[in-house]
């Protein structure tokens, strides 16, 4: 995910955290705070779980957030 602030300095930097997330999906993705890539920690199996929905959260450094859904 990407998120773009239009302040200067500390104030344009976004940081990235998980607000919504199974225990069974915690297990398999990584959110990278710093630059918002989600990776796979592991390989998927269709057979414990064919979706799942997280939802990531970007914070400015004047603390204004917004959040979205990654399905």
């Amino acid at each position: 995910v990407r998120a773009t602030d239009a302040d200067d300095g500390l104030y344009r930097q976004v940081k990235y955290s998980l607000k919504k997330i199974t225990e069974k999906a915690s297990k398999i993705f990584h959110l990278d705070t710093e630059t918002g890539a989600i990776t796979l920690m592991r390989g998927l199996d269709f057979e414990e779980g064919d979706s799942y929905e997280l939802e990531v959260q970007g914070r400015d450094g004047g603390g204004l957030f917004d959040t979205t859904k990654v399905a």
